[in-house]
């Protein structure tokens, strides 16, 4: 295949220059939020084509393991949050010194605040005990039903809505707020609702917890830990990474 030739396939199957910029857009853009949520409802339209986005994530095997529960009551909310409460005093506790007074004063959800909480799940037996391409890798359902919370993301972001992940529960208590069967894996609870802004950074990276890792330090090539900085790709990732904050720096000014 000559060149013309590899340009006229790459140009059947892009997106549309404007179609790509989104996905970016929303790709770099996307934040975990905690406390800039709104009281506005999410009309179910909306809902809707987030939850249809997320059924359409990559599944192993096509077993689909994931279900979507839509949180709208206050009281559920609060179960979900005393569970939260008592997980969160118990990690405060695993950091020592000023790690754990950092950590303390950290905002790591928003389910009171949120109009809805959304909790996708992992049906592990969903399609029986063999699954194609789970044949080996056991936890590649897990893995799909990841590939769901990061759809709905991503919808979201491009719908104007917030999404904050929940990570910070002991599983059972979780379970047992949901009504959740002991068989069925919580993977996400996700804070959804309009916000009042967006941050231009993850609030952990601007609060200094972690700084973004340089993305030319994480490819290697052909084998672990081989770095190649002579390789061209090297350049195009320093170049793509501070335009991937660029981006987010646009559409920070472009939402005020």
């Amino acid at each position: 295949m000559n060149a013309a030739q590899a340009q006229s396939v790459q140009d059947i199957h892009a997106f549309t220059e404007q179609a790509r910029e989104a996905i970016y857009q929303a790709i770099f853009s996307r934040r975990d939020v905690r406390g800039q949520f709104l009281p506005t409802p999410v009309p179910d339209a909306v809902l809707s084509r987030i939850l249809t986005a997320a059924h359409y994530a990559p599944s192993v095997g096509f077993m689909q393991p994931w279900n979507f529960v839509v949180v709208q009551s206050g009281a559920v909310k609060q179960r979900i949050h005393d569970a939260f409460a008592v997980a969160h005093a118990e990690a405060a506790d695993m950091f020592e010194g000023d790690r754990r007074n950092t950590y303390r004063q950290l905002k790591l959800e928003g389910i009171l605040e949120s109009p809805l909480g959304i909790c996708i799940t992992c049906d592990r037996e969903r399609t029986g005990p063999v699954v194609v391409g789970r044949t080996h890798m056991k936890t590649m359902d897990l893995y799909s039903s990841v590939c769901a919370v990061q759809n709905l993301w991503l919808a979201a972001r491009a719908e104007g809505l917030g999404v904050g992940w929940v990570s910070i529960f002991n599983q059972p208590a979780l379970q047992q707020a949901l009504g959740i069967p002991k068989r069925i894996t919580p993977v996400a609870y996700l804070c959804v609702g309009y916000v009042s802004h967006f941050y231009a950074k993850p609030e952990l990276e601007t609060a200094g917890w972690l700084p973004r890792l340089p993305i030319e330090e994480l490819v290697y090539f052909d084998q672990w830990g081989q770095h190649d900085d002579q390789q061209a790709l090297i350049g195009h990732l320093r170049r793509d990474q501070a335009e991937a904050q660029e981006t987010a720096n646009r559409a920070l000014m472009h939402s005020r």
